[in-house]
């Protein structure tokens, strides 16, 4: 059983962006960096290489003050690589 909801937004860019949900869980549970967001305080960021994917640093970026994680978006963050 999942321990979180993805939001339509979120469904629809791991579609597009053939984003793996293990690859999504993997830096749910275990990031490299974990980042406030800039604007909204609800939301968090969590950052980790996908070994699998050529190493490129994942962004999960979600809600938990919902009473569950409620993921808005997922991306490889390019701009991460070589930070991390």
């Amino acid at each position: 059983m999942r321990r979180y909801d993805l939001s339509r937004h979120a469904k629809d860019v791991i579609s597009a962006r053939q984003i793996r949900l293990d690859w999504l869980e993997q830096v749910l549970d275990s990031p490299d960096l974990v980042e406030a967001d800039r604007d909204d305080p609800e939301l968090v960021h969590h950052i980790g290489r996908i070994k699998e994917h050529g190493n490129r640093p994942l962004r999960v970026v979600f809600n938990k003050s919902m009473g569950s994680v409620r993921i808005v978006t997922v991306y490889s963050d390019l701009k991460m690589k070589g930070r991390l």
